[in-house]
Parts: structure tokens; C-alpha cells; sequence
């Protein structure tokens, strides 16, 4: 799952990143308006953490962006500007969540865990597709209620094409997903093809039908 953070206190950013990657999300950070802005407008996040002060502009103004261009991210408004006023508006703009400073990490994970819960997977924490199974909270995968050994980029691949299911998921959108901003400097996909072609054997060994098509010219496609 991809974490976009807007926040310019860098300690406390640095702080929710590391928390965050050891609960195995992949996170991106914006630090001012103007960064949160271009990375919005140019890639989808599972969730995003919005600060409202930002030192060249309003994180609400971020959230107005979002709406306005129909984003389907997740946000959590994380501010020390407690006001009602702040709440209300924030959650009339679009806000799934809002969450005043300080905080405690385990808390915000949790929070970031229902957010996405509500928006990918109709408020579950496992998405059961045939004889297979995703633990999003587990972050742990089953065919006929064996677990599959994944890497955190397989996990995370397998999940995305199967939140978007018999849907062309593209290869640049494959690339973003697992790469970030990354992406951008890769000559070529064979990395995805290795990753692909290691998750499809991995599900095959344990009695995985296979979902995962590849469609010519275009992606991949879970397909079911």
C-alpha cells in the first residue's frame, strides 16, 4: 500500500515513514504545497497524511485539488490546529479522518488501516478471491488456507491487480505502484516481468489458479 506524506516538520515525517515501512506500506513524502501538488496530480496513493500548515500554503487547498480532479485517494488530516472550525471543514472537503498533534504511530497505522479498509475492500480486511486469500492487516496471503511466502513487493503487487480485477492495469501504473517517483528513471519493465513472473510461481506452487494474465502491449490483468 502506498503512503503519500504532506508534512513539513521533517523529524516527525521522518518518524511516520520509518513506522510505517516496518508495517510494510511504501511511503512517499512531500515537505511544501507546491511538492504535494505535482506528486497528487501525477500519482494515486492508498492514503494520504495531510498537514493543513504548510510553509507555502494551505494542506486544504491540497484536499480542494483532489476533489476537483475526482482523486479517489484516502486522507487523514493530521494537524496541531485543533479547531472544530479546522475538523469541519476539512471532513465537509472530502477528509476521511482527522487526527490532531500529537499522536501516537500505532494509532495513526490503525487509523491509515481503516481508511483503506473503507475505500478498497467495502470496510473488510481480507479480500477472498477464489482459493485465495489477502490479510491486508496481516499483510499475509493464503491459497486453500496455506500461506504463500511473498516479498513485500510481490504482496504488494498481487494486491493491487487484485483490487483492480479484470481490469488492464498498465505497465506504467505497475511501475509507479511498486517504485514510487522512482519509476521515472527506468529504461524499461523487466523488473515488473521478474517480479510477475516470480509471484505467478509462487502462487502456482500452492494450488493458485492463474489470475494474472499478461495483455499485449498494454499490462497485466487480474482476471476472474
Amino acid at each position: 500500500m502506498k503512503i503519500l506524506i504532506i508534512e513539513d516538520e521533517e523529524e516527525l515525517s521522518k518518524s511516520i515513514v520509518a513506522y510505517l515501512k516496518a508495517e510494510t506500506y511504501s511511503c512517499e513524502v512531500a515537505n511544501n504545497y507546491k511538492t504535494a501538488i505535482e506528486k497528487t496530480e501525477s500519482f494515486d496513493y492508498d492514503c494520504i497524511l495531510l498537514d493543513i500548515s504548510l510553509p507555502d500554503g494551505n494542506g486544504l487547498q491540497v484536499l480542494k485539488e483532489l476533489k476537483a480532479n475526482n482523486k479517489t485517494d484516502g486522507v487523514i488530516i493530521i494537524s496541531a490546529r485543533d479547531s472544530m472550525q479546522d475538523r469541519i471543514t476539512g471532513l465537509n472537503l472530502g477528509a476521511d479522518d482527522y487526527l490532531p498533534k500529537p499522536f501516537h504511530l500505532p494509532e495513526l497505522s490503525a487509523r491509515i488501516a481503516a481508511v483503506i479498509r473503507r475505500r478498497k475492500f467495502d470496510g473488510s480486511s481480507i479480500l477472498t478471491l477464489n482459493e485465495l486469500s489477502i490479510n491486508t492487516d496481516a499483510k499475509a496471503v493464503t491459497v486453500l488456507n496455506k500461506p504463500v511466502d511473498l516479498t513485500r513487493t510481490e504482496y504488494d503487487l498481487l494486491l493491487y491487480l487484485a483490487t483492480n480485477k479484470n481490469s488492464v492495469v498498465s505497465k506504467n501504473a505497475i511501475a509507479e505502484r511498486i517504485s514510487g517517483d522512482e519509476a521515472e528513471v527506468f529504461d524499461n519493465f523487466d523488473f515488473i516481468y521478474a517480479h510477475i513472473k516470480n509471484l505467478k510461481k509462487k502462487l502456482a506452487a500452492s494450488g493458485c489458479a492463474d489470475y494474472i494474465k499478461a495483455i499485449y502491449r498494454m499490462g497485466y490483468k487480474f482476471e476472474i
